[in-house]
């Protein structure tokens, strides 16, 4: 977020908690990217707040509350105030358990495997209307067609970047595979090493897919330990998921720190998968 913008977020968050009768007088930044992480004190509350206007925060919450209620390893929401989104200032914020990390905060491979196996485990017992992972590939095919929103993206990226997306999404879905509702973005960043054990965070990014899906956000490693995985699907959606976080690198309105240059690398290693699969 701009400055000013995280100045008036953080207000927001910390004038919500304190209405509440949760007592507040600091605000600590965990994370700042589209959204903002706070951890309140002396509440010890984690808030998330996002701009009113680019949310899904109300599918968001009632998500978590199934999922917790399942058994799944989701970090729970705050259990002293009222489970919903509340809005101040143009932001929605959620307030959500603190759980302070454990060190070392490194985890192995078989523990992440095993924790999202779980985790897709509950989420089978879960029915609710997502959108489908094909919907981001779309919503990322549409940022290449708009010259506007990626204005600075060289022809030939522009064309690799699309012919990627058009070719690997057609492979995926020529496979037909087994589909459920997938976390969307299960990368280290959304996986807290905490005293209860590991827990995932962040269902903004739910939808529908393979579980390689996934799989394609964790680290490669993970993947050897989780089982029955078809390892050419998961080829397909590693790239695929790359093509897709490459293409936002590029949006005019990233706000991702280091973002363009991680772009650039991405496209690379972009280069080098493809040139790989088709040897």
């Amino acid at each position: 977020m701009q400055a000013t913008e995280a100045q008036r977020a953080v207000a927001a968050a910390m004038s919500i908690a304190s209405s509440l009768g949760l007592p507040v007088d600091d605000a600590i930044v965990l994370n700042d990217s589209n959204k903002l992480a706070l951890r309140l004190l002396p509440c010890d509350v984690l808030a998330r707040v996002a701009p009113a206007a680019e949310q899904v925060a109300q599918f968001e919450i009632e998500l978590a509350q199934r999922l917790t209620e399942a058994g799944s390893p989701m970090a729970a929401l705050e259990r002293r105030v009222e489970p919903r989104v509340y809005e101040r200032d143009d932001f929605v914020v959620t307030l959500w358990t603190y759980y302070e990390p454990v060190t070392p905060e490194v985890v192995s491979p078989a523990d992440y495997a095993h924790v999202l196996e779980r985790l897709h485990a509950g989420m089978r017992k879960v029915d609710v209307p997502t959108p489908h992972f094909t919907d981001r590939v779309e919503d990322a095919q549409q940022l290449l067609a708009s010259r506007d929103h990626t204005p600075a993206l060289a022809d030939a990226d522009r064309e690799l970047l699309s012919t990627t997306l058009r070719r690997l999404r057609r492979a995926i879905e020529e496979r037909r595979p087994a589909e459920q509702l997938l976390h969307g973005e299960p990368h280290p960043g959304n996986l807290l090493n905490t005293k209860n054990g590991l827990l995932f965070i962040d269902l903004e990014t739910c939808c529908r897919g393979p579980v390689e899906f996934d799989l394609a956000h964790a680290p490669e490693e993970v993947s050897e330990h989780y089982p029955g995985i078809d390892q050419d699907l998961l080829r397909e959606c590693r790239i695929l998921m790359l093509a897709m976080v490459t293409t936002w690198r590029w949006d005019r309105g990233d706000q991702l720190p280091n973002g363009r240059q991680l772009g650039t690398e991405w496209l690379g290693q972009i280069r080098a998968a493809l040139g790989h699969s088709h040897s």
